[in-house]
């Protein structure tokens, strides 16, 4: 399909993400760099595992003292509530409904940015208060390298859909962006997942034992 076409909801193909041979690209190209990031936290993860309640004599401190729950059950909720919101969001993409794409992935961001807000305070907690700061001990150093790895992920995640939404506001839906927000979906849906896995290693495990 040409990508200057002119739809209306009813012409708008079913699948519009992959109606041309871009959109396939980015298709492929996005489930190739997410494989290559599982690497990444994989690595992270057992770097995590290996280190978790490492610390030098008389500056112990572990999971069980240091993390609690209700913070990060929060963060869990708003980001899975996000992940949802990008769903409705694709789903009016289906339905050719440009505004809808851009409220959703809107309340996306905002949820995302609540969030991040949460993560910065968590940081700010255990590093001023709790002198669990990234030089602290190994375990401090790979906890902050593992959570943040998937903050950073995060405000790449929010900035690619900002602009998103900002570049396409006025251009409403078509060949070309439809599978850009698409991608953004997948990536964004990637990073929850993430997350409820760092939810259960980390702070799950680390008060439960």
């Amino acid at each position: 399909m040409d990508l200057n076409t002119k739809f209306t909801p009813k012409s708008w193909p079913d699948h519009a993400e992959q109606a041309t041979l871009e959109g396939k690209n980015k298709f492929v190209g996005i489930w190739i760099f997410i494989c290559s990031d599982i690497v990444l936290f994989a690595s992270v993860f057992a770097t995590y595992l290996s280190l978790k309640d490492k610390g030098p004599a008389g500056m112990d401190i572990s999971a069980a003292e240091l993390f609690g729950l209700e913070l990060a059950f929060v963060m869990t909720m708003l980001l899975l509530t996000s992940s949802l919101t990008s769903v409705y969001a694709m789903y009016h993409m289906k339905n050719f409904n440009s505004k809808g794409v851009l409220i959703w992935m809107g309340i996306t961001v905002l949820l995302g940015l609540g969030f991040l807000g949460l993560e910065i305070y968590e940081f700010y907690e255990y590093t001023v208060h709790e002198g669990f700061g990234f030089t602290h001990s190994a375990f401090s150093s790979s906890f902050y390298v593992l959570v943040g790895t998937h903050g950073l992920h995060v405000i790449i995640g929010l900035v690619w859909i900002t602009g998103l939404i900002i570049r396409n506001m006025k251009r409403g839906l078509n060949l070309y962006n439809a599978p850009k927000f698409f991608a953004a979906s997948i990536y964004w849906h990637f990073i929850d997942v993430v997350w409820v896995f760092i939810f259960t290693v980390v702070y799950l495990m680390g008060v439960l034992g």
